[in-house]
């Protein structure tokens, strides 16, 4: 199909970006092709879109998601899953893993139609992932672009060790783990080096190290012989620098760091990636509204803290920042992304201009396609979306997506299916100040 948008505003996803108004953007087939001042645009043979005043944007693009879970709200007294176990019976039958991965596919579209044009996934059930991302690309389902993990490397008692992640008892293990997720043909390796805030078992101690250095430095190893960067879920100062100086290079969550940490995000030429979602319901909620225990709240501030901290030093220093919302975690839907990026600017005290690229060119670039998504610009890939009002003037515009397109292919009026109550709640927490 051949489109021109007229009669809108554009903010093209750069750093420098302003409000580019009386221009067309020419689209055909997958690509941008033309930008040019409204009064010479030839629209003939182009389907006009009239964005009537509204504002056209790059598709946001969330670099830490989930496809595995919803984001359901804990329930009052509902008992801690046995993810082990839940993996054993989702995956024993197939017809059952052909519901789970077309439930997934479902989540993945969610995602598209609420504006996110790009998802990461870092953690999932064997390669269904994988298997998602090679169907949208075929053009079979609706979604997001995919960058996949397919499935993580932990050890034993370790996160998500034996649903999300095998478990690697050796370096030898963890060597021969990577190869065989590397035969699932995935865009990245995930490892699983610390605990999470619902794995400590004490208050005041979440992110406890798990995965010993040199499991982590024979994975990483393998990983880049076989030419795959390495995220890692880290959630402990000990984890970061563990992490780093043992080859990862994106550290997924973070915590506060310190002068050594800040040196090896430098000499790695390492990435962090902030996730202020999933922590955000423990660290603030209430008891009675998060259904977590008090530990729960303990180590869920003191997670939320570290990866504020994580995030704001490396700016400051001049490392890279990416954003992920960590979807699939409770009460963090695939619609929601749109926090992530509110989130971003209020608490890492940012400009909404800013936080508005890094969901968008930041996130490409530092994903390595950024010649080829999240801005617009002529000759990048037509990921688009729509909205009525501002973002630069209020971020949670990005709340109501009016159009998305995604490689091209146009999506009106676009829907998700949202969960009950989820909403109502993180609306009394989306505002930290006045910003």
């Amino acid at each position: 199909m051949k489109y021109v948008f007229i009669n809108g505003h554009i903010l093209n996803g750069k750093e420098d970006m302003e409000v580019m108004s009386d221009y067309a953007v020419f689209v055909e087939g997958d690509q941008i092709v033309k930008i040019v001042p409204q009064k010479d645009a030839q629209l003939e043979g182009y389907e006009t879109i009239d964005l009537q005043g509204s504002y056209l944007l790059p598709g946001l693009i969330n670099m830490h998601a989930h496809l595995a879970a919803a984001g359901k709200a804990t329930k009052p007294n509902e008992k801690p899953k046995n993810y082990k176990r839940l993996f054993e019976v989702l995956t024993k039958i197939p017809f059952v893993l052909s519901v789970v991965k077309k439930m997934e596919a479902g989540y993945a579209k969610d995602a598209l139609m609420s504006g996110v044009t790009t998802v990461r996934t870092v953690g999932g059930i064997l390669d269904l992932d994988g298997q998602n991302r090679d169907a949208i690309l075929a053009g079979k389902l609706d979604g997001p672009r995919l960058l996949v993990a397919n499935t993580g490397v932990s050890v034993p008692g370790g996160h998500f060790a034996g649903s999300l992640a095998t478990e690697a008892t050796s370096p030898e293990q963890a060597k021969q783990h990577v190869r065989e997720i590397a035969q699932t043909k995935p865009d990245l390796i995930k490892l699983m080096i610390t605990g999470g805030v619902m794995d400590a078992s004490e208050a005041g101690e979440p992110g406890i190290l798990k995965m010993p250095p040199e499991i982590v430095k024979a994975a990483c190893e393998e990983a880049h012989r076989l030419g795959y960067r390495v995220a890692a879920h880290v959630e402990s100062t000990e984890g970061v620098r563990v992490a780093l100086e043992n080859g990862v290079d994106t550290i997924e969550h973070g915590a506060t760091p310190d002068e050594e940490i800040l040196r090896l995000f430098k000499e790695k030429g390492a990435i962090d990636v902030c996730t202020l979602s999933p922590a955000l319901p423990y660290a603030k909620f209430e008891l009675n509204e998060s259904n977590a225990p008090e530990i729960g709240k303990i180590n869920g501030e003191i997670v939320f803290e570290g990866i504020i901290n994580c995030a704001k030093a490396c700016l400051e220093n001049g490392i890279p920042v990416g954003m992920g919302s960590d979807v699939g975690c409770p009460f963090i839907t695939h619609y929601n992304f749109w926090r992530e990026v509110d989130y971003f600017h209020q608490y890492l005290e940012v400009s909404r201009k800013f936080s508005l690229y890094t969901a968008t060119l930041r996130n490409a670039q530092l994903l390595g396609i950024g010649d080829i998504t999240g801005s617009i610009e002529e000759g990048k890939c037509a990921d688009l979306i729509v909205v009525k009002d501002n973002p630069l003037e209020d971020l949670k515009t990005l709340r109501n997506v009016t159009m998305v397109m995604a490689r091209g292919k146009l999506y009106r009026n676009p829907q998700v299916k949202r969960l009950k109550g989820v909403d109502a709640l993180l609306d009394k927490y989306q505002n930290r100040v006045d910003s």
